[in-house]
């Protein structure tokens, strides 16, 4: 977690037109952004963060280090401008040293793992807006086929996934940053939302449910960097609406 051609994800302009009711800020395909009015205080948004805050998110929220939020707006500016998010260059520009930096925003995963999830929390709400419209499994399963298209879709997301593809699946996919459990908090949420505490008749239990859903995401996603085959919405609907007996 965390991140379309506009992540996570996600097509053209970042700052662009909204592309759903309610979700300002962003083209059609392309990931919301920080601070964009349909995101703020959304649950969709911020259960992932509550579940599983960092230390430097903490420090972004409470509004009291404008070092930090200028070093990360900085850096997030350069993720989605394509750039290699860069300690040493972030601290030429703000005119520091990389210590500096370092005690600002701590080291670059962390940064880095930040500035993915500003961009997926935020493309999650305006998958959760786009799809409701629908309702129960077959508002879930519209939700995350929407979240991946996105996170395909998104170039500037593939260029950081081709460019440092073992660090990407690492701060993504496994338990070394935040953004796996801000993400399966943040499906667990939506299951027991629209499917309640006990989905299909207690069938499996909501945690369960999201983390297989996850998974199903991941494996879709990142499908180049795992076995070499191009990345798929189509192949991830089809598993999503399987697993959620959606017809």
């Amino acid at each position: 977690m965390a991140a379309t051609e506009g992540t996570a994800a996600l097509a053209a302009d970042p700052s662009g037109a909204p592309s759903t009711p309610g979700v300002t800020g962003a083209a059609p395909g392309e990931p919301g952004t920080p601070g964009d009015p349909g995101a703020v205080g959304h649950p969709v948004a911020t259960v992932g963060l509550a579940a599983a805050p960092s230390w430097l998110s903490e420090r972004l929220a409470t509004g009291t280090h404008p070092d930090a939020r200028r070093a990360f707006d900085l850096a997030r500016a350069a993720f989605i401008d394509g750039h290699r998010i860069d300690m040493g260059g972030l601290a030429t520009t703000l005119g520091v040293d990389r210590a500096t930096v370092f005690r600002w925003v701590g080291n670059r995963d962390t940064l880095l793992s930040e500035v993915l999830w500003s961009l997926a929390g935020p493309t999650l709400v305006q998958a959760d807006e786009a799809t409701a419209h629908l309702a129960g499994a077959e508002r879930v399963a519209a939700l995350l086929t929407r979240f991946v298209d996105d996170l395909i879709r998104a170039e500037y997301f593939r260029t950081f996934l081709r460019r440092e593809p073992a660090r990407a699946l690492r701060l993504l996919t496994t338990k070394e940053s935040e953004i796996q459990r801000r993400y399966l908090a943040t499906t667990d949420w939506i299951v027991r939302r629209d499917l309640g505490d006990a989905p299909f008749g207690g069938a499996i239990d909501p945690a369960s449910l999201a983390y297989l859903l996850v998974r199903v995401s991941e494996s879709f996603t990142y499908a180049d960097l795992i076995t070499g085959e191009p990345p798929s919405t189509e192949r991830a609907r089809t598993a999503f609406r399987h697993i959620l007996r959606v017809a």
